[in-house]
């Protein structure tokens, strides 16, 4: 499909599938190189954004290893809200273990440092942070992101595992939101007010 419509917003296609495959293959062969020498590292899927990329990564992944989850929340509409929440709490013990952190998008990089700060807290011997999307215009943490499999502007997407209010996760293709559409109806609204 190259347009979705999610309650209010249109958006049109960004990034298709096979684009979206190629950058967790490389990504996947980095993560192997680095922990084939680890003892069974946890991959820790930040929900629910992740969850299709975790799915495609962990199919790649050849080292033995644990998969488990957390919950986290910040985003209200389409901007953050600068505050972390933690739904759901880890499900497992990371003391003492590396773990992956596999997250959908970073930007900011808040949930990212809160998250840290939970894993080394928990006691963590090594964190490692994997995303499959980065906006390294908006980033403003201080933490590496270890493995970041795409590179984007600041523009907000869905699609992939990533949602408008909840929507639009399905999709298999990455959608940017659509602003040429915006600007064509808040020029008509104002036309209408106009007169």
């Amino acid at each position: 499909m190259e347009k979705i419509q999610l309650q209010d917003k249109r958006f049109k296609l960004y990034m298709p599938y096979q684009q979206i495959q190629q950058a967790v293959d490389n990504v996947a062969e980095k993560i192997n190189a680095d922990m084939k020498d680890v003892d069974t590292p946890i991959f820790l899927g930040v929900l629910t954004g992740s969850f299709m990329f975790l799915a495609d990564l962990m199919k790649r992944i050849q080292v033995q290893c644990d998969v488990v989850f957390i919950r986290l929340a910040s985003y209200e509409g389409t901007s953050s809200t600068g505050k972390v929440q933690q739904l759901l709490g880890l499900t497992k013990s990371v003391k003492g273990r590396t773990v992956v952190v596999v997250e959908d998008i970073v930007d900011t990089g808040t949930t990212i440092s809160e998250l840290h700060h939970i894993l080394s807290e928990a006691g963590a011997k090594e964190i490692r942070i994997c995303t499959l999307l980065l906006k390294p215009n908006k980033y403003c943490g201080t933490l590496k992101i270890d493995y970041p499999a795409l590179e984007i502007p600041n523009d907000f997407i869905v699609g992939y595992g990533l949602d408008y209010n909840q929507l639009g996760r399905q999709y298999k293709d990455i959608y940017v939101l659509d602003e040429e559409v915006d600007e064509e109806e808040n020029s008509k609204r104002k036309s209408i007010n106009v007169r």
